[in-house]
Formats: C-alpha cells, sequence, structure tokens
C-alpha cells in the first residue's frame, strides 16, 4: 500500500514514499526538485523508487501544464494520481472559506496536517499555520478545527523585487536581520522579515482573543527557517506539514 505524496509549489516540487498511508509513517524516499527540471523525474530519483507506489496523492498550487507535466512522469507506474481539492470538510477540519473550493490546496492540506499533528498530541486547541514562501499564508484553525479565514502577503523574494522595480537605486545584496538596520542591504531584508513576522503576531494576536487562549503556532515552507528567528511568539518549524497532512487524507479516505 505505498504511497507517494507530492507536493507542487510555486518554485519547487516535493516528494516522499511511504510505506503505508499511515499518519506519523517515515518516508522510505524523499526529494525535491525545482519546477524547472520536474521533467528529468522519471529517469533520475523515481525511476529507482523500490517498492513502486500503489497509491498517489497530491496538492498542486502551480499551473495545470505544471501538474500535467508531472502526471506525464508518473506515467511510469500503472497508478492514477489524486490531486486535493479542497471542499467544505475532510479529515476532521471545517472550510470557512466563502468560496470553499477557492481555497488553495496547500493550504487546505496544512490545515489537515497541523489538526493531525495537534489531536494526535492529546491537545485540543487553536493553531496558527503559517506557510512561507514564494507567497506567507497565515491562517487560522479554532479548537474545534474550523478554519477561521487566513492572511495572504508576498514572500521575501516578490517584496525586494516590487522595491527593486519601483524605486531607484534599491538593487543592493541581500542584507543581514538587525533591529537598528544602518545600511540599505539591512533595511531591505530587515524591512521584509519584520514584515511577515508583525503579520504572524497579529493573527496571533487575533486567534487568541477569538478563542481564549494561546493558539500553538506551526511555520513550515522552505523560507520558514528565514522567519522563524524574528518571532517572539512560541512556535514550531515543521517541514513535513503538508506531508502530514496528505497522510492524514489518504488514511481518511482509505
Amino acid at each position: 500500500m505505498t504511497l507517494l505524496a507530492i507536493d507542487i509549489g510555486n518554485t519547487r516540487l516535493k516528494w516522499a514514499l511511504y510505506p503505508s498511508p499511515v499518519p506519523g509513517s517515515e518516508p522510505v524516499a524523499h526529494g525535491a526538485r525545482f519546477l524547472e527540471t520536474i521533467d528529468q523525474l522519471g529517469e533520475t530519483e523515481w525511476a529507482g523508487l523500490a517498492p513502486p507506489p500503489r497509491h498517489v496523492l497530491g496538492c498542486c498550487v502551480a499551473s495545470d501544464s505544471v501538474r500535467h507535466r508531472v502526471e506525464e512522469q508518473l506515467e511510469l507506474w500503472d497508478v492514477a494520481p489524486r490531486w486535493v481539492v479542497p471542499g467544505a470538510a475532510e479529515a476532521g477540519v471545517t472550510n470557512g472559506y466563502d468560496h470553499p473550493m477557492r481555497l488553495g490546496s496547500d493550504r487546505w492540506v496544512a490545515l489537515i496536517g497541523a489538526r493531525a499533528r495537534v489531536l494526535a498530541a492529546g491537545a485540543r486547541r487553536p493553531v496558527l499555520v503559517v506557510m512561507a514562501g514564494t507567497a506567507v499564508t497565515v491562517d487560522a484553525l479554532d479548537a474545534d478545527g474550523r478554519f477561521l479565514g487566513g492572511l495572504i502577503l508576498p514572500g521575501h523574494g516578490i517584496m525586494l523585487r516590487a522595491l527593486e522595480a519601483g524605486t531607484a537605486g534599491l538593487r543592493v545584496p541581500t542584507g543581514e536581520v538587525r533591529e537598528f538596520p544602518t545600511n540599505t542591504s539591512d533595511a531591505l531584508t530587515s524591512g521584509g522579515n519584520f514584515a511577515i513576522a508583525g503579520a504572524i503576531e497579529r493573527m496571533h494576536r487575533h486567534l487568541q482573543q477569538r478563542c481564549g487562549e494561546p493558539p500553538l503556532c506551526i511555520v513550515t515552507g522552505g523560507a520558514g527557517w528565514k522567519v522563524v528567528p524574528a518571532l517572539t511568539i512560541d512556535h514550531e518549524l515543521i517541514d513535513t506539514l503538508i506531508f502530514d497532512g496528505l497522510l492524514t487524507i489518504a488514511a481518511q479516505r482509505g
């Protein structure tokens, strides 16, 4: 009952092969590729997977053409991939988006993964789910598993490119995060980092006020390591949150 879990983001594809669709399982193989090189997967990493996957479950926020390219690489196995589409509810999470199917599938899967982690730890508490990548999302989940809503803001790279495009003289090397920057490089890097951290902490405050208790904050995504040093709230950095969600969905669906 091997499961190949796939997370296709805006910049990279991440994958993991699990011996069975059981939450908490350790992968027998995993990897990541930039989207520019995904056409090589069938001839490289995936060609040698053993045992081969019996099921494929993924989420994709990239374009349909990218998803089709991945499906072409999956043709080396006789298995049809399933792609997560957000709905009104799944795996203990209720979708509070105005139009549930318009919620990004990665956000939905991450919420399900976060809920599963909280329940596995034996605690029913609200959770703030932060995904830091090309874009940053900050999503609120109450103690009953209801998705209350969330923020979308640009990631570090988009912020810097926007400033470069809209101003003169700001094409400078990446700097350091400092409390009181004294050069333009540090000012740009610190400004972006603190803007993201500020949005997270504001939503954390909103969620605590709504639920009456401090939420657990889980940070994931390729740029998560850049964000967490600036946070002044308790948090956990969990790289596998999307895969936790995919495993939970697979187990629920059977």
